[in-house]
């Protein structure tokens, strides 16, 4: 139970501690997509304020927010507004997530008062092994891997809704596809995101139009990509959708299956996947990673998603400092939170990855001398010049990876009038998955998650490298906040590769230490420190980029910044409040 969770014990290490950037790091061969188009974060309004109300959904499409109000509406509870969102958004969103992806979600039951996080990531096929994206002895650049059908994973979210909703839904199954369907039939808009990637597609030399599917799909009879506003009708899509209705596991066996198994084998470089591998795929139910955070709790997934340690190791080494009077108007506040970015996506690159086939030492990472050793680090007068990985309990020395991540994610989350609660991040990995359609959804390449080179300097492999049955590190980052008496306090997460973390992490510090709503959180500028480079979103204060530079820190700044950041906050009167990007196309609802 939540209220147990916080133990005296946790608070009393809490307050102790009181008392006391980059994107993945990628070779020129990435395949960089998404955030030059996106508007600088100052040149976007910010949604409408929503009203206080005791239910709520934000998410990263009017459609799909209103699929989940409508259940909600129907009597259902949050797991049902998070299976009519996802079919929702497979089908508007389909550069971001769908029923060919994966995912991650964190599930609060107000009656039990149990968190559960839900691991749906997808799972590489039995034949895989650490050399899967070596070809003749040279690693497969970043396009090419992701275009292959070797990207390729057994998808996983409609497994790991199907569970969650046999463990909580109230409504049928088959109603949480029903505006999916409706939508695929009748036909949507094309929105201006969705034909932004069709167009940057055939800019960045990886045009949809090569693959027949998404050739039929997305492109006019003369070849140009369909206009914004374009009614965009989807049958295959609704006859999947019809299909998983009736049963989820037909996904995974039958005609559908099979319609999957030919994508992946098609040619250029045909996949191992199978259709025993389809058939035999599980979602797992997690512990909850639970941290203290001075008088909050913050949870998050366990690995494979390195977001619930990543993320609580920040919050971890900027506990002893008090954040709340270096707030984000100063150098002070952004200084601290860099080198505390910094430090712990050392470690997470070094050490994380998926503890059902390889050592992770969490404990170890979250340990309160080991973050306090760390912190100290923080304590200086100037940038550290390199931010190198710690050795934590249980590890003598770190690992090595080089795993490119890209954003083609999504997030959302659900506060229904009982209070349940679910925070989800879903994902086909790139933007658009690895191109190939089946069953008029996109597939993932969710396996250049793991690291394309598997092998270290010593020729040991890396803790994230390709194996049979493996589920490569994620970033994602869905996460619920409570306070000391286990109640509610916030749910946030983002899309954006392996910047997740700094923009989720980014929210917290936001409404927690610097007392901001969680809009204001939201449209706070981006800033994320993973390696040397601090990249730091367009509308930061100049005196700010000033005092940064003049620390020593070398900035990457004035950019596009990819987040999709969607957040529901508690207040103490026990209403709710919301915030949705302005970066991307998502609102705030309420039924």
């Amino acid at each position: 139970m939540i209220r147990r969770l916080f133990s005296a014990t946790a608070l009393a290490t809490s307050l102790l501690l009181v008392a006391c950037g980059n994107a993945e790091n990628s070779s020129s061969d990435t395949l960089a997509v998404d955030a030059p188009q996106t508007p600088a974060r100052s040149d976007i309004a910010a949604p409408s304020p929503v009203p206080a109300s005791p239910a709520m959904v934000a998410a990263a499409n009017p459609h799909a927010v209103e699929a989940g109000l409508a259940a909600l509406r129907a009597g259902g509870d949050a797991i049902d507004a998070a299976v009519a969102i996802q079919s929702v958004l497979g089908l508007v969103e389909p550069q971001s997530s769908g029923l060919g992806g994966g995912a991650f979600l964190m599930y609060f039951d107000a009656e039990s008062e149990t968190l559960t996080a839900y691991d749906g990531r997808e799972t590489a096929p039995a034949s895989a092994g650490p050399d899967l994206f070596v070809e003749n002895g040279q690693t497969l650049g970043f396009g090419a891997a992701i275009f292959s059908g070797h990207s390729i994973g057994v998808p996983g979210a409609v497994a790991m809704l199907a569970m969650a909703h046999e463990d909580h839904g109230q409504l049928p199954w088959a109603d949480g596809f029903d505006a999916a369907i409706g939508l695929a039939s009748d036909g949507f808009a094309v929105s201006p995101r969705l034909q932004s990637f069709i167009v940057q597609m055939q800019e960045r030399g990886s045009p949809l139009d090569v693959w027949p599917a998404s050739r039929d799909y997305f492109y006019l009879e003369d070849g140009s990509p369909l206009p914004v506003g374009y009614l965009l009708q989807n049958q295959a899509y609704a006859d999947s959708a019809r299909a998983i209705a009736e049963n989820w596991r037909n996904l995974y066996e039958g005609p559908l299956a099979a319609a999957i198994i030919d994508a992946v084998q098609d040619a250029p470089r045909p996949g191992g996947l199978t259709l025993s591998d389809l058939a035999s795929y599980e979602p797992i139910r997690r512990e909850a990673l639970c941290r203290p955070y001075r008088v909050w709790r913050v949870c998050g997934s366990p690995p494979p998603a390195s977001g619930g340690i990543t993320v609580n190791e920040i919050l971890g080494l900027l506990e002893p400092y008090d954040m709340t009077s270096t707030g984000p108007d100063s150098v002070e506040g952004w200084r601290r939170f860099i080198e505390a970015s910094r430090l712990a996506y050392a470690d997470r690159d070094a050490y994380v990855a998926d503890a059902d086939h390889v050592s992770v030492p969490v404990e170890g990472l979250l340990d309160p001398n080991y973050i306090q050793a760390r912190s100290a680090l923080i304590n200086r007068d100037d940038a550290m010049v390199h931010a190198t990985p710690g050795t934590p309990p249980g590890i003598s020395q770190p690992g090595a990876d080089a795993t490119p991540d890209s954003p083609g994610t999504s997030h959302f989350v659900v506060v229904d009038a009982a209070g349940n609660i679910v925070s989800m991040t879903t994902t086909v990995e790139s933007v658009f998955g690895s191109h190939r359609m089946a069953g008029g959804f996109f597939l993932n390449n969710q396996l250049t998650d793991f690291s394309r080179t598997p092998r270290d300097a010593n020729d040991a492999l890396v803790p994230n490298a390709p194996a049979g049955g493996k589920r490569p590190r994620s970033s994602m980052s869905p996460t619920i906040i409570f306070d000391a008496d286990g109640d509610f306090v916030m749910a946030t997460g983002s899309p954006g590769g392996s910047s997740i973390i700094g923009y989720t992490a980014k929210t917290i510090v936001g409404v927690l230490d610097w007392g901001l709503t969680p809009q204001d959180a939201i449209n706070l500028p981006n800033v994320v420190a993973r390696g040397d480079t601090v990249r730091l979103e367009a509308g930061m204060d100049q005196d700010i980029l000033d005092g940064l530079t003049q620390l020593g820190f070398t900035l990457d700044a004035n950019r596009g910044e990819i987040s999709g950041i969607h957040i529901i906050q508690r207040l103490e009167d026990g209403s709710l409040i919301g915030g949705a990007d302005p970066r991307r196309e998502g609102i705030v609802g309420e039924p």
